[in-house]
């Protein structure tokens, strides 16, 4: 019997992860939420069947589904919240279990209360309050924002001065900033300078599954971590069985996931220096590009039913023990300022996209535009965009190198697309030189070789 999946997404994230599941045999149905303007996200088109109008997911499609899966928990927790513990099969979090990572403040005391050492925080609604708390506690350098603001928001000041710029002279000046602080907050964290590593792992009624995944996230839009936020530009992972970051940030909140009815996966992310590993925040959701990393490291034929078999409390996960993995984004100008200059993206012509064991598809749908036939141009339905987010290539192998380079072979044959498509070309290296051998000194990452 067909299974059904059933996908509630609120930004275009999920169209590899549906189309894989048709491939294996699924029936998916996906709901891609609107832009603010009410028009539809035109992503997965001609591809996947979407569902157009919201008010069927409760009176029809939940009923439906085999799998509920969210890639996100800022939207639908809530409305999912009843059927979630009526038992329904939901592959998402709890309003509660959300909050670890939407909640700075909640993140932070859930670590402490467990017994996991904690960098010092501060909480904060007005940036006046935070500026005057920072002139008399300076090490108070890293802002991050809670609720549902730009991940780009988290900045890391230089020195106090660079700070008040960014509270005052920028974030308080703009009164969107201004109302999202007021409403959910943001904290001040001490700086701590070290190198930033990130492990994450999958809970379920079982506990823990056998795999751990240990991850590195280039953030910044440039080569060598210049230029601005992006959200991520890509991410240098490897799957482990035993993770020693694991034991120090993840192991120990296994009382408060179970009491949470936790499912799914979470991540810690981290700052290591040589007096130890200090988490600077949850992730309760599947990550992105980290998504497309994990496709790329589980083994399993079906690449959906694992998740199912995780909300029923058993780990069928099949991975390669120490396997390593790199994911690139591909993106097209005006990335990752697209829905401010409005550049129409819409129908370039994807090349090189029909890999799909190394491109994973985001903002892409069906269809027609010139294809080379031999020697002749013609026009028949093909890949095209629709929007600026194109795929996420990963490539995996033994050594970061040889991932490296299944990846980027990859990659290039994307660039024939119209439109300039870019990607960093420092993924998995750049500051990574230097850091690994750190890293192995200070007893993480061991086995993790270039």
């Amino acid at each position: 019997m067909t299974k059904r999946l059933l996908i509630l997404d609120n930004a275009s994230n999920c169209l590899d992860m549906a189309m894989r599941a048709q491939m294996a045999g699924w029936t998916v149905k996906w709901w891609d939420k609107p832009h603010e303007d009410g028009t539809f996200r035109r992503a997965g088109e001609g591809i996947v069947p979407k569902i157009k109008d919201f008010n069927e997911i409760k009176n029809k499609w939940l009923d439906w589904a085999d799998l509920i899966y969210l890639p996100d928990n800022v939207l639908y927790t809530s409305m999912l919240e009843p059927y979630r513990l009526k038992g329904y099969p939901i592959l998402a979090p709890s309003p509660e279990a959300a909050a670890l990572e939407l909640d700075r403040f909640a993140g932070q005391t859930a670590m402490a209360k467990v017994g996991i050492p904690i960098m010092e925080s501060k909480g904060f609604f007005d940036y006046d309050e935070a500026l005057a708390f920072a002139k008399k506690h300076p090490k108070f350098l890293v802002s991050k924002p809670s609720g549902d603001a730009a991940k780009a928001l988290s900045y890391v000041a230089s020195d106090l001065a660079d700070l008040e710029y960014m509270l005052i002279d920028r974030w308080k000046a703009t009164p969107a900033l201004r109302s999202a602080a007021k409403k959910d907050g943001f904290i001040l964290q001490e700086k701590k300078v070290g190198i930033e590593m990130a492990v994450g792992g999958w809970f379920g009624p079982h506990g823990w599954n056998k795999w751990f995944y240990e991850n590195w996230e280039y953030k910044k839009l440039m080569a060598d971590d210049m230029g601005p936020n992006t959200g991520e530009m890509g991410t240098l992972s490897r799957i482990v069985r035993k993770s020693k970051l694991a034991e120090k940030v993840l192991l120990p909140m296994t009382p408060i996931l179970q009491k949470l009815g936790y499912i799914g996966y979470i991540d810690n992310n981290c700052i290591i220096d040589a007096d130890g590993a200090w988490p600077m925040e949850f992730t309760m959701r599947d990550g992105w590009p980290t998504k497309h990393n994990v496709t790329a490291h589980v083994k399993n034929a079906d690449p959906i039913q694992w998740m199912l078999d995780l909300v029923n409390g058993v780990d069928t996960m099949e991975c390669v023990d120490g396997e390593v993995c790199i994911s690139i984004l591909v993106a097209l100008p005006d990335f990752p300022y697209s829905n401010i200059t409005m550049k129409e993206l819409t129908g370039i012509p994807i090349r090189g996209g029909d890999d799909m064991e190394h491109v994973h598809l985001s903002e892409a749908m069906l269809g027609t535009a010139p294809v080379m036939v031999g020697e002749k141009s013609v026009r028949l339905p093909t890949l095209v965009t629709a929007g600026d987010y194109l795929a996420v290539i990963t490539g995996t192998g033994k050594t970061i190198t040889e991932a490296r380079r299944v990846a980027y072979n990859a990659a290039n044959k994307m660039r024939k697309t119209p439109g300039s498509p870019f990607y960093r070309p420092d993924i998995g290296a750049g500051r990574m030189k230097k850091q690994l051998p750190e890293l192995h000194r200070l007893g993480y990452a061991k086995g993790l070789e270039f």
